[in-house]
Parts: C-alpha cells; sequence; structure tokens
C-alpha cells in the first residue's frame, strides 16, 4: 500500500513539475505578448504600391464599416461558414480542437484547422502564418484577452473590417463595393455568403477566376446557414437561385491597382491582409501614360494597354469593364494559324490561296464582304483579314498544332472547343487583353513569349526584396518566322485592316479584329506593335450588348492617338530590316497571276515581268521561270480558209516570233517579227501539205520550237503559177 502511494506520489510530483514547466515555458514565451488595439484594425493607407520612378501611387483608403450597419444576414454568414459556436464559446471551440486533433493523427498531418473567428482575427493581426508551438501559445494568450475585453459584435466588426476579400479589396466595405458595387447594408443573403465563402481562399473562390468552385461554396454557406437557423426555406430557396456577379464593378482607375493585387495574390496566396499590407510593391506604373489613356471616354466599355516588349511590364492599363476573357474574333489569326503555318512551311507570304466558298464536313465560313471567288496571296489574306483563306490554312496545318502553340503563350484552348471555327476566333471563352497583348508582343521579341507584369519587385517592411520579376523566355517561333510576320503585320498597318496607322512616321505592326453576335458587333480589336511597346485596345460591353465599331474603326484610332504620345519626342527602335534564314526572292509575276504557280524568276527576264517578296530561305521555291532564257509557249492554233493558212499565237508581250514552213523537204521562212495575233500564209498550193513550226524568240535567242499539225491545201483551190519560187 505505502509502496502504491509513493508512487501516486512521484507521478503526481512528476506531474506538477511538468505543469509548472509547461507554465514557466508558457509565460515566458507569452510574457510580453500584448494586445494592441490599433493592429485590430487596418491601417487606413494599407496599400503601398510604387510607380516606375519609385513614387507611391495615391490610392483609395480602406474604411471601417460599423456593426450597426451590417444586415444581419453577413454577421450569421461568416458565423455559419466559419465559426458555428462563436456565440457560446470564449475564443475556444474545443470540441472542434479535439475532433481537428483526433483527425490530424489520424492522417499524420496538420490540415485539420479548428480556429475560432477570434483566433483568426488574433492571427490575421498580431502574429505570423507559422505553424509553431510558440505562435498558438500566444495566440491562446491573445485570443482570451481578446474576448475578454470585446464583445462578440466588436469581434466580428474588427474581423471583418481587417479580413482580405481578394482582387485588392481590404476589409467588409471594399468588397461589397467591388464584387456588388454596393454598400455593406445593401448586401443581400446570396451576397452575404458569396463573401463569406471567398475567405478560405480568396485567390482560388474569386466568382471571376473560378465561377463553379465559387457558386459550390457559396451554395454550401447558405446550406448551413439554414441548417443553422439563419435562414428560412424560402430565404434559402431565393439565395440559391440568386446568380454569381460576373464582372467586378471597378471604375477605370482601379483597373492598374486591381491587376497589382491580381498579380500579388498569385505570388502569395496564403498571405494574411496584414502581411499584404506591409509589403512595398514597385511596379512599371507609367502615371502620365494612364492619364493619356484615360482621356479615351467611348460610348462602349474600353480597355487598353500598353506593354515594354523589352522589360515585359505593363506601363498603363485602363479598363472600364476589368480584363475578362473575350472572344478574341481574328486578332487569333496571326497566332494561331499563319505564324504556326510559316513554322511548318506550309505557306510563304506568296502563297496563293483561293478564296471562294468551302464546306469544311458541314462548316461554310464566309468573308466579311463575301468569297471574292478570286486567288490572293497569304500576306493579302492576313493584311484584309479574309476570313476563308484563313480556315483552308487551319484545315491543312490541323488544328492540334495550331493549339499546341498557342499552349506555348499560355493561351489554353479547351478540347470541346476544337473547330476550325477557331480560325476566325470562334470558342466558348476566349482571352483576356493582356494574353493576346503577350502573344503578339512575341513576334516582336523575335518568337521568344515571356507573360508580361505589373510588378517589378516586392519589398518587406523592413526594406528586404522578396520577390523580383525575372523573365524567362519561351521560344515559340523562330526568328525567320516572327521576321515574316512583322513584315506582314505592317502591311496590315499599311494598307490592310489597321490602315488608319499608315500616317505614323515609324513602321508598326498590327492586326484588327471584329466578333459578332447575331448580326451584330460585340468586340472590336487592334492589337499592334513597335520593337518597343505593345499597344492593344478593345471595346465592346460587359453584357456583350452590340457596339457601333469594328477593329479597323475607333479601336485604331485610339492606338493612334496612343503612339502620337509614346513617340512624341522620337521614334521607336527600328525593326531589323534583315534576318538570318531569310531572302527575298524575285519570282515570275505573270506565272503567279496566270496559273496561280510561285517560280522563281528568269535570270533573264525583263524588270516588268518580277516581283519580289520574302522566303523562307528552307523554303525558297524550287523552280525557276525560263520563259526568257529559255522561252516557250503554248500550242498555237492552225487553219485553213480560202486558200490561206492561219496561225493564231499565243498572247505574249514580250516574244518575237519566227516562223517556218516545210513543203516536198524544202524548208521557208514565212515570218519573222514581233508579235501579232494572227500570222496568215497565202503562198500555198493546192493539193499540197504544209507543215509549220513557230519558234518564240526573245533578244535573238531562239526558244522551244513548236511544230503544228500538218495541213491539206484542197486541190481546187487556185495559186499563181509562179507560187514555187
Amino acid at each position: 500500500m505505502k509502496r502504491s502511494v509513493k508512487i501516486t506520489l512521484v507521478i503526481f510530483g512528476i506531474l506538477a513539475v511538468l505543469m509548472l514547466s509547461a507554465f514557466v515555458f508558457y509565460l515566458g514565451v507569452t510574457g510580453s505578448s500584448r494586445l494592441d488595439a490599433e493592429k485590430l484594425t487596418l491601417d487606413k493607407t494599407c496599400t503601398r504600391i510604387y510607380d516606375k520612378d519609385e513614387n507611391q501611387i495615391e490610392t483609395s483608403l480602406h474604411y471601417d464599416t460599423d456593426f450597426s450597419l451590417f444586415p444581419e444576414y453577413l454577421p450569421n454568414a461568416f458565423v455559419a461558414i466559419e465559426d458555428k459556436n462563436f456565440y457560446t464559446h470564449h475564443g475556444f471551440d474545443y470540441k472542434r480542437i479535439a475532433k481537428a486533433a483526433m483527425k490530424n493523427i489520424a492522417s499524420f498531418s496538420f490540415k485539420q484547422g479548428a480556429s475560432t473567428i477570434s483566433q483568426q482575427l488574433i492571427k490575421n493581426t498580431h502574429l505570423s502564418s507559422q505553424k509553431t508551438i510558440t505562435r498558438k501559445l500566444k495566440e491562446y494568450k491573445l485570443t482570451r484577452i481578446l474576448e475578454k475585453r470585446y464583445s462578440k459584435e466588436e469581434i466580428l466588426e474588427l474581423y471583418l473590417n481587417s479580413i482580405y476579400f481578394g482582387h485588392s479589396a481590404f476589409g467588409i466595405g471594399e468588397a461589397a463595393r467591388y464584387y456588388f458595387d454596393k454598400r455593406v447594408e445593401e448586401l443581400s443573403p446570396a451576397e452575404c455568403a458569396t463573401l463569406a465563402a471567398l475567405v478560405k481562399s480568396p485567390n482560388r473562390y474569386s466568382p471571376f477566376r473560378d465561377a463553379e468552385k465559387c457558386l459550390a461554396r457559396r451554395n454550401l454557406v447558405l446550406k448551413l446557414m439554414r441548417e443553422q437557423g439563419y435562414l428560412s426555406d424560402a430565404e434559402y430557396q431565393t439565395a440559391i437561385e440568386t446568380p454569381l456577379p460576373v464582372s467586378p464593378a471597378e471604375s477605370a482607375s482601379n483597373a492598374y491597382l486591381a491587376r497589382v493585387y491580381e498579380e500579388l495574390t498569385e505570388l502569395f496566396p496564403d498571405a494574411k491582409s496584414s502581411e499584404l499590407g506591409k509589403l512595398r510593391v514597385y511596379t512599371y506604373y507609367d502615371a502620365k501614360l494612364q492619364a493619356q489613356l484615360e482621356k479615351n471616354k467611348p460610348e462602349s466599355d474600353v480597355c487598353i494597354l500598353v506593354r515594354d516588349n523589352q522589360t515585359h511590364g505593363i506601363k498603363a492599363l485602363h479598363a472600364t469593364a476589368g480584363t475578362p476573357k473575350r472572344l478574341p474574333a481574328s486578332t487569333i489569326k496571326p497566332l494561331l494559324v499563319y505564324a504556326p503555318a510559316l513554322e511548318n512551311n506550309l505557306i510563304s507570304p506568296l502563297t496563293p490561296v483561293l478564296d471562294e466558298k468551302t464546306n469544311f464536313g458541314g462548316y461554310c465560313p464566309d468573308d466579311y464582304n463575301g468569297a471574292s471567288g478570286e486567288y490572293m496571296s497569304v500576306r493579302y489574306a492576313l493584311s484584309h483579314s479574309v476570313n476563308i483563306p484563313a480556315v483552308k490554312i487551319l484545315n491543312e496545318l490541323g488544328i492540334e498544332r495550331g493549339v499546341k502553340y498557342m499552349s506555348k503563350m499560355d493561351m489554353e484552348i479547351e478540347r470541346d472547343d476544337y473547330s476550325l471555327a477557331l480560325a476566325l476566333g470562334g470558342m466558348k471563352e476566349g482571352f483576356t487583353l493582356p494574353q493576346l497583348a503577350d502573344g503578339y508582343a512575341t513576334f516582336a521579341n523575335g518568337g521568344e513569349f515571356s507573360q508580361s507584369t505589373t510588378i517589378a519587385r516586392i519589398d518587406d517592411e523592413k526594406g528586404k526584396t522578396v520577390y523580383r520579376f525575372t523573365p524567362h523566355g519561351k521560344r515559340v517561333f523562330s526568328e525567320d518566322v516572327s521576321f515574316l510576320m512583322n513584315d506582314m503585320l505592317q502591311t496590315t498597318a499599311r494598307e490592310g485592316t489597321a490602315k488608319k496607322l499608315r500616317g505614323l512616321s515609324f513602321p508598326v505592326c498590327a492586326k484588327t479584329g471584329t466578333a459578332e453576335s447575331a448580326g451584330k458587333n460585340t468586340d472590336a480589336y487592334t492589337i499592334s506593335y513597335t520593337k518597343n511597346e505593345t499597344v492593344a485596345v478593345w471595346l465592346g460591353n460587359r453584357d456583350n450588348s452590340p457596339v457601333e465599331a469594328t477593329g479597323g474603326g475607333l479601336p485604331a484610332n485610339i492606338a493612334l492617338r496612343v503612339y502620337e504620345y509614346l513617340y512624341a519626342n522620337g521614334a521607336p527602335e527600328p525593326f531589323p530590316e534583315t534576318c538570318e534564314g531569310v531572302e527575298r526572292a524575285s519570282y515570275d509575276k505573270e506565272e503567279y497571276t496566270a496559273n496561280h504557280r510561285i517560280l522563281l524568276a528568269d535570270p533573264a527576264a525583263p524588270p516588268l515581268v518580277c516581283g519580289t517578296e520574302l522566303f523562307r530561305t528552307q523554303a525558297l521555291p524550287k523552280e525557276t521561270s525560263t520563259r526568257f532564257s529559255c522561252p516557250n509557249i503554248a500550242n498555237p492554233q492552225i487553219s485553213v480558209k480560202n486558200g490561206t493558212v492561219q496561225i493564231v499565237l499565243c498572247q505574249t508581250q514580250y516574244y518575237d516570233y519566227l516562223i517556218k514552213r516545210e513543203n516536198r523537204g524544202k524548208i521557208t521562212t514565212v515570218y519573222n517579227g514581233k508579235y501579232q495575233q494572227t500570222i496568215c500564209d497565202n503562198s500555198v498550193r493546192s493539193g499540197e501539205k504544209y507543215t509549220y513550226t513557230v519558234i518564240p524568240l526573245y533578244k535573238g535567242k531562239e526558244g522551244t520550237p513548236v511544230t503544228l499539225p500538218p495541213v491539206q491545201i484542197e486541190a481546187n483551190t487556185e495559186l499563181p503559177d509562179n507560187w514555187w519560187e
């Protein structure tokens, strides 16, 4: 008995020592921890973003919303999904903690959490994100103090005003404005549930990033609200049928900053609002250029972007409806069709394509003004944005091959969209304007792709650089292919659909595009670039209602004004005039026009019959014309009428003709001179048979003789007695 008592006393002693040690450790770790009332609210100027000259950008201030203005559904939505026992516990939900601990032990992980709203407020405002024992002890102490000093309503107010909702929205007031264009007090149950759904991961559950995930989590919040008695069945049914917002209610002045925060949350997806607020974000923002872009106020929504092709930094972004995915229309043609086809040596700028109505297995594309029924070069088809040739080329290239090049430029196309309609921008969602601008900048950079960015570097509150943008170029197109694309897109700006830009004093590459629905235009683009900058312009409406614009109209005019401002004090760096792997070759124009064949020009040909075009060296035409070094003609027609032999020559502008006649072994020259349509020989004898040979001449050099079928003169034909002399 005494032995058991001793053992018990020893055990209790050990436990007492351990408890005392733990208590001392707790006091040592948490001794300096103090609840700071100022930290419980976000810095009023929590956004610290700097322009290209490291001047702080003026931004809208964060503001707090009083709990009395919260609709009852708002705190209830957060309590339902985050902390259902919030109103009954004193800072810690021990049942949840026990369940989470059991699950973590069973899974050998720390994935399951059980933090209450009070704990989350402390973590967000006072502590780091490190999962350590010392941090948990500090959290425990500060949460207990918080619960003693503040009411539940005050804690909820502080919590909702301090959390980050993504897309540069700090606090519930800014979130309500950004996602719904409403004041907090105007939020509906469905909208309250949507905001509560975001908090777990704003980057993942944003309705503007992944509407499907957002909807599923919002509906989970609504389900929990009904189960916990915060919503009636009727209210739940109404809320569950409410659609999500489809685009942010951001003003034009916020567009650049919204993109900065979007990139920031991609770089630091798990950062808390307090951590993001302490960062110093240095951007490529050009305030004067931004002001210039914002002078454009068309009747429709507009998005204008200027990116630097060397640094890949976005210098200015003016957008009245954000940068949503839209159908790219004909702006996709260079990226999906023409450049890939050049890369695979399927076409050259001169390749002739017949622009005729064609049925591609049930798909019958048409041109803007109807098919011309004529052959045209690839250069012409691209610069004038003719549709049928683009579809024909994609059909030859293959959709799979075209899509692979798009993927290399971070423009993914869903398998369900695979069809020849892609050549004209036909797809479900499309691409953002920054994506299209990055694609075109690939040509300016010799075929290397690099995604654009607004952020140059990020420093922490102590000035230490925690991130610096380093472009990683990805080879998409060969340098010679990019050279050819640049040259053809300059033709578009000189004489094609973007010819409003031809008044500029320097070369610019451009492509336009116009998307339509039900016969009405919904999107209009001009994507253009110099060696230094890419300027992308989109006009449309966020609700897809029609616009009175085409790509070559108002968007091109806007781009023109941007270039005039950009290069008011000097021209951009010129494009290279030559490129290794590209040759300018002469070709036979008459053969091209008459027979739609590309033949290298005959060295002996007169200049007037020769054209010049650029070709990849590895894809130069293999045949050379011999029309002048070895003249040749189609067979002339020969006939006999009223005792006279008539020879109708094929029309040619440059040949002379030598015509010889053979009869009874005797050869006679009957004509030697310039082209005439019909040569007549009336010095023939009745009943005789004659054979004529026509020889084309160029500068006295005989070409390939053409012997005509023999002709027989009728016996009753009267001839002069001395016909044989």
